[in-house]
């Protein structure tokens, strides 16, 4: 039996990569409104997704011109929900927004606008290769997936500045040095990507190992 996964979303037109992804991983997602405050009773894991931006105020910074303009309902639920999973230490897979928000939720702040066509192109095909990405061989997520280098794809204007506490990094834009990869090293599973591994799943073996291990890791909770 699949375990389910829960997956709190703003916008459901953007629900269906990550559904199909979780599936194809072996779980089963469950799909939270975020104005419909969901619980993480009865899920074995917490998938956080991309979106909009975190608001800045979280990490204790004004907003500049580039950045959305706050959804504070999503920002809260999603803090809450990190930490209910923590607390039960239930696995966490964190995508673009979701690392970002996993990053400030221990402290860590954000670099607000890159301004970088290269980490936020305009590619239809969304699984299109956008640069390469470092990973230390050290890490949780070369041990998943095998690899200590990755083409991966890309659509995020900010990324990670100051750490959060007990956070490490995983992985680097191997040009640039952008934070690409956090995980916490004293979890079961709390691994996060910058990139859209979700996009990847069905062509990229190594993006779908990091679904499949989530789900493992899910399997593993009860």
């Amino acid at each position: 039996m699949k375990k389910s996964v829960l997956i709190p979303y703003r916008h459901p037109a953007k629900l269906r990569p990550y559904e199909e992804a979780a599936r194809a991983g072996g779980l089963e997602p469950v799909s939270a409104f975020v104005l419909k405050p969901p619980s993480l009773d009865g899920m074995a894991g917490l998938l956080l997704i991309g979106g909009t931006d975190v608001n800045p105020k979280l990490y204790g910074a004004s907003p500049e011109p580039e950045v959305d303009e706050p959804d504070d309902e999503r920002d809260a639920v999603e803090w809450r929900l990190i930490d209910e999973a923590l607390e039960r230490d239930l696995p966490v897979f964190a995508i673009c927004r979701g690392l970002q928000m996993l990053n400030v939720h221990h402290g860590g702040s954000l670099r607000q606008h890159l301004g970088s066509p290269k980490h936020d192109p305009e590619f239809e095909d969304k699984s299109t290769v956008a640069h390469e990405v470092t990973v230390d061989p050290e890490s949780h997520l070369a041990e998943i997936t095998g690899c200590t280098r990755m083409r991966v794809n890309s659509r995020h204007h900010q990324a990670v500045d100051r750490i959060g506490e007990g956070l490490r990094v995983s992985a680097r834009d191997t040009e640039d040095d952008t934070v690409e990869g956090l995980e916490q090293p004293n979890r079961r599973f709390v691994v996060a990507v910058q990139w859209h591994p979700e996009d990847q799943v069905f062509t990229e073996p190594a993006q779908r190992k990091l679904f499949e291990r989530f789900a493992r890791a899910c399997s593993e909770t009860w």
